[in-house]
């Protein structure tokens, strides 16, 4: 085991800046579609502001705790996923075949999520030409209708892999300039100029007529909604929610632990990260459902609310091609972000593992995201005949992402923590720097009480996915 003390990450391998860029990367990370298309959706329809507060409860139980490991882990090893587990098991020990699973990742999630991101940027560009005048009206008109754009826009596999392939090449070209000159110092400003785009558009949601019926639906606290649904299921949608939304279980966020130092605790950095996450689902909560029941719309969740019901929200508000280009631009920074910094995992696991360096790893990790990315957008025109174990393409793998690797990945680096690095030295790596401390009496809720949680978000899963009616 390797017993140097780490200080500070090699500026050769990358340092983040900045307090503030670490932060911001790392809940670039975590910010994603599920935030905008999920979140608001099962708060509202479990209760509002009481799912909400057991939904932080299972933050704090779970959420934040497999947030911790990953930071630590990667901070103590100042490797990727690929070689920490190298760094820190003891000698002659097999945690490190842990890192096939979970360097799996970072390529499974980015072959569905990069053609969604490139959805987006669609958007984002056909609202902008419509705004500016750039393409002819009619021709701008038709590219963001409701319902019709949408099925256009899959059904063609030029514009969705052409789009999904100009998100890659984006990606590759900030993380081929590094970590603090490429991804920090594109990312970082990105996710501040959200949170503004976020606050300026749930005030002028707030302000449209009937406003208060759509925020009254989405946080009032109605035990009665909770009942109809099934405490239960409310618990398990509220653990299901705390458990992904951070996106841990892949090494995104142990890498960017290893770009630290060691001036702060593990656990505040924890919880800004989570809070900067959670701000971000509630607001866009505060954006979608005054919006839609102002135009008499159902907020659905999943994709059809971005492209299909959104887009009617825009259609039927005065001033709506504007605000329509601003909620994209806020989505599409959303998306974008999270694809950088998993590039960055990618390939901090690829220089890793390969001992390659970034500029070659760029050009390869572009090729090979691409090519991983060609099904997902196919599997909605030349292949949409094709499924796998009755699901769609993007279905199944997003199967594989969340409910497989997510939580193996977690149980893994939970059960590493306390049987394999060992707890008092991970209890070390927390409490290193200002900040708050992680008190030694949690060592059992670690070691045993995780790693159960995280059994049961893998079976229900499981369950819910093949046996569920």
């Amino acid at each position: 085991m390797t017993t140097e003390l780490k200080d500070h990450p090699s500026p050769a391998r990358g340092i983040i800046s900045s307090r503030l860029g670490f932060i911001m990367i790392s809940a670039g990370c975590a910010i994603g579609l599920g935030n905008v298309w999920r979140f608001p959706y099962i708060a509202g329809h479990n209760g509002g502001a009481a799912f909400v507060l057991i939904y932080l409860l299972c933050l704090v139980l779970l959420g934040i705790p497999c947030l911790s490991m990953e930071l630590a882990i990667g901070r103590a090893s100042r490797r990727s996923v690929t070689r920490a587990f190298e760094e820190l098991e003891p000698s002659g020990s097999r945690w490190h075949l842990l890192k096939y699973l979970m360097a799996l990742g970072p390529y499974v999630l980015l072959s569905y999520y990069a053609v969604i991101t490139g959805w987006l940027l669609y958007y984002l560009w056909s609202f902008l030409a419509a705004l500016t005048g750039v393409v002819p009206a009619q021709e701008a008109q038709s590219s963001i209708a409701p319902g019709e754009s949408f099925s256009s826009l899959i059904s063609s596999p030029e514009l969705s892999l052409g789009f999904c392939a100009a998100v890659i090449a984006m990606s590759g070209l900030v993380c081929f300039f590094g970590i603090k000159n490429g991804v920090e110092r594109v990312v970082k400003p990105m996710l501040l100029a959200l949170l503004f785009l976020l606050a300026g558009m749930a005030v002028y949601s707030l302000t449209l007529p009937g406003a208060m019926e759509g925020v009254k639906y989405y946080l009032y606290p109605d035990f009665g909604k909770m009942m109809e649904a099934g405490i239960i299921n409310v618990v398990w949608d509220a653990l299901n929610q705390a458990f992904f939304t951070l996106s841990v279980g892949q090494g995104c966020l142990l890498v960017f632990g290893s770009y630290i130092d060691k001036k702060r605790s593990i656990l505040g950095e924890s919880l800004w990260i989570a809070g900067t996450d959670t701000f971000v689902a509630l607001m866009a909560g505060l954006i979608i459902f005054p919006a839609c029941i102002s135009m008499g719309l159902k907020p659905d969740a999943g994709p059809s609310l971005l492209f299909n019901t959104m887009l009617s929200v825009f259609s039927r508000m005065e001033y709506g091609m504007i605000l329509g280009t601003v909620f994209f631009v806020f989505m599409f920074f959303a998306a974008i972000t999270t694809v950088i910094t998993v590039f960055e995992n990618a390939l901090a696991n690829f220089n890793d593992f390969f001992g390659s360096t970034r500029k070659s790893s760029v050009v390869i990790n572009t090729l090979l995201l691409f090519l991983a990315a060609v099904p997902c957008g196919l599997g909605f025109n030349l292949w949409s005949d094709i499924t796998i174990m009755g699901w769609g393409i993007l279905d199944f793998e997003d199967f594989i992402e969340s409910y497989n690797i997510l939580p193996l990945g977690s149980l893994g680096f939970a059960l590493f923590v306390s049987f394999g690095w060992g707890f008092d030295r991970f209890l070390k790596e927390m409490n290193t720097g200002t900040g708050l401390r992680l008190p030694a009496w949690l060592r059992p809720y670690f070691r045993y009480v995780i790693p159960m949680i995280i059994v049961v978000v893998f079976t229900l899963g499981y369950y819910e996915k093949f046996f569920a009616s």
